[in-house]
């Protein structure tokens, strides 16, 4: 059996790090991959003569040393590659209603197109190990 995610797409808003109380550095992102949208089974135009697109976010999330490169080392906008796997997640929200999320633990991330960094540092490619 495998739960294996592979995700191609553009960086949606600023990566965001937490340490947890017991010293776990975890890293959010959110990535959106597009696909053409579609009606009646077929791909269509929109108003200003582009392929229509339907797009999806997935909220990332990197754990230690791979969440310090990410958060360092990409932005908003930036193409990133993400492999990992689907975690889901429920618990009851103070009303006691049940609730249910997903999210993509990320094992590695690779840059496609520059991001921040600093003092023109070349970000790497990394793994979670």
């Amino acid at each position: 059996m495998t739960n294996l995610v592979i995700l191609v797409g553009r960086i949606a808003r600023d990566p965001e790090t937490r340490t947890t109380t017991g010293g776990t550095s975890i890293t959010s992102l959110s990535v959106v991959t597009d696909r053409p949208a579609r009606k009646d089974g077929k791909t269509y135009k929109d108003e200003n003569g582009y392929t229509a697109k339907d797009s999806e976010f997935h909220r990332i999330t990197c754990f230690n040393g791979l969440g310090q490169n990410v958060a360092k080392f990409c932005s908003k906008g930036q193409l990133v590659t993400v492999e990992g796997r689907i975690h889901y997640t429920q618990w009851e929200d103070q009303d006691g209603t049940k609730r249910y999320g997903c999210e993509i633990i990320a094992d590695k991330v690779d840059f496609l197109t520059k991001g921040r960094g600093t003092s023109g540092e070349s970000a790497p490619d990394i793994d979670e190990d």
